[in-house]
């Protein structure tokens, strides 16, 4: 019965190669600018983009839309691309396979059991490459996954990309900019007190360096998937970066892989979702953000909020976006961050009958532009 059960989902959920599906839209390039403008998923519309600043893009994303929901996902990955990537690979896998065991729908406990079958997934391959690729115990992901089943948002997270729907106010016209998810950095006051509680005999579990709080002076998101090094003490040595290495013994885990799990029922007024890595919020307020969305046509909404991001980190360093346009990848990332971002049109009257794509869309980013 579970075996049979799984070969459904998976003929259910087989994903399409990239452009071979109408409702991915097309895929389309400009530069360092991945996108893809419009495309149609289970519950309505979505527009798609991707940036890339560093030397190898660390950013990864997805969308899988298919018969008992819609699954979004963004990896803002730190210290390489290894745990993103690992990241976009299984973490929906695992979900399918745990509802497949359970026999249940998406709930926020089958998220969570995701969540940790992949930090526990990632945790095996770094030990089985330790003596040959030891580095790779320094990469990690923040995570933010949003799953749409049965007109019900479930919402999780880890570090610091965030989640913003905009809800139209009344009959007034307006969109108010609602957070919906919940940030890991230890720069937020009551991150640091969480921190501070879970390690009352560590007065150095925060350390403020150059304005910056971080996690043992060493990293800014208090969870993750990956940076095995500040959870489990075999990982914390020599051969690995000695800028890493923690002089003091570990003895409980610094980071979580923990993710913070919320269910919204999505009400009449919910009019789009924007779900980006932390480089978008650093240039645009949600404000700003959703008022891009909801004055500008859907295609090309997501390319829309990252050349405003584009436009105002360019603003900050008193240099033209056209200029800043022509700076290649490496050098891009002392004026930007890698940035992903992803809108998500609600369509109610699908939502409310719970439709279904004729085909199951699979759409993920490039790996590297």
């Amino acid at each position: 019965m579970l075996q049979a059960l799984m070969s459904l989902i998976a003929r259910c959920w087989k994903p399409f190669g990239l452009g071979d599906d109408a409702n991915a839209g097309r895929e389309c390039k400009d530069g360092l600018l991945w996108f893809r403008d419009i495309g149609r998923f289970a519950a309505g519309d979505f527009s798609m983009a991707v940036v890339q600043a560093n030397q190898v893009l660390e950013d990864q994303s997805q969308i899988e839309s298919g018969p008992f929901g819609t699954f979004v996902g963004v990896y803002d990955g730190h210290g390489g691309p290894d745990c993103s990537r690992y990241v976009c690979d299984n973490l929906f896998r695992n979900l399918q396979a745990i509802l497949a065991e359970s026999q249940s729908v998406v709930t926020s406990e089958a998220i969570q059991q995701a969540f940790r079958r992949t930090e526990e997934g990632f945790t095996a391959l770094v030990t089985e490459l330790w003596n040959s690729r030891p580095q790779i115990a320094t990469t990690g992901t923040c995570c933010l996954v949003g799953v749409i089943c049965r007109q019900t948002l479930f919402l999780a997270s880890l570090g610091d990309s965030r989640a913003v729907l905009g809800r139209r106010v009344g009959n007034t016209g307006g969109m108010a900019a609602i957070q919906l998810s919940t940030e890991h950095n230890a720069n937020i006051e009551a991150v640091r007190q969480e921190l501070k509680e879970l390690h009352p005999d560590d007065p150095q579990i925060v350390v403020l360096r150059h304005g910056v709080w971080r996690v043992k002076g060493i990293i800014q998101v208090s969870r993750s998937i990956g940076d095995v090094y500040m959870k489990h003490a075999q990982f914390n040595r020599e051969p690995i970066n000695a800028k890493f290495r923690l002089p003091e013994p570990m003895n409980m885990p610094f980071l979580s892989a923990n993710p913070t799990v919320i269910s919204h029922p999505i009400q009449p007024n919910d009019s789009f979702l924007i779900f980006a890595s932390d480089g978008l919020w650093e240039h645009l307020s949600n404000d700003q953000a959703v008022d891009i969305v909801h004055s500008s046509p859907r295609v090309g909404s997501a390319k829309k909020l990252i050349k405003a991001a584009l436009q105002e980190a360019a603003r900050k360093r008193e240099m033209r976006y056209s200029d800043l346009y022509k700076i290649d990848k490496k050098v891009r990332r002392h004026f930007h961050d890698d940035i992903t971002v992803i809108v998500l049109f609600l369509n109610h009257d699908l939502i409310s009958r719970g439709a279904v794509l004729n085909s199951p869309l699979t759409v993920r980013c490039a790996l590297d532009h």
